[in-house]
């Protein structure tokens, strides 16, 4: 029973940061590359992060760049996506994502992951 479940969201202010976690069980999450997406209403989802297994890469959608900040504890089995300096629309639902290691270049690709999280709500309202 593979699952991936995401917390620390909620509203915040602009300006203002969340961590957000992506707890891993029914897999060694050492063995998986984690993307993070994001989808706001009316939108198609979009990665945001990426972090292969190793943790020795990493990307960032060009929106999110010097703002957010992925890392992963695999002794924990988990991954984090610190979000700092938030704006309106970084207002998304938001969800992380395993696959077995893919090529890098590939990681805004839906497809290549294997399991989905159920989505934590971040929200950047004043």
């Amino acid at each position: 029973q593979v699952q991936l479940v995401e917390s620390g969201g909620g509203l915040v202010q602009p300006g203002g940061s969340l961590r957000l976690s992506c707890a891993a069980s029914g897999l060694t999450l050492e063995y998986y590359a984690i993307g993070w997406f994001r989808q706001a209403p009316g939108k198609e989802r979009e990665g945001v992060s990426y972090i292969s297994s190793s943790g020795g890469s990493t990307y960032y959608a060009d929106s999110v760049k010097g703002r957010f900040t992925i890392s992963r504890d695999n002794a924990k089995a988990t991954v984090y996506l610190q979000m700092n300096s938030l704006k309106p629309e970084d207002t998304a639902v938001y969800y992380c994502a395993a696959g077995d290691p893919f090529i890098p270049t590939m990681w805004t690709l839906l497809n290549e992951y294997d399991y989905w999280g159920q989505g934590t709500q971040v929200t950047v309202s004043s």
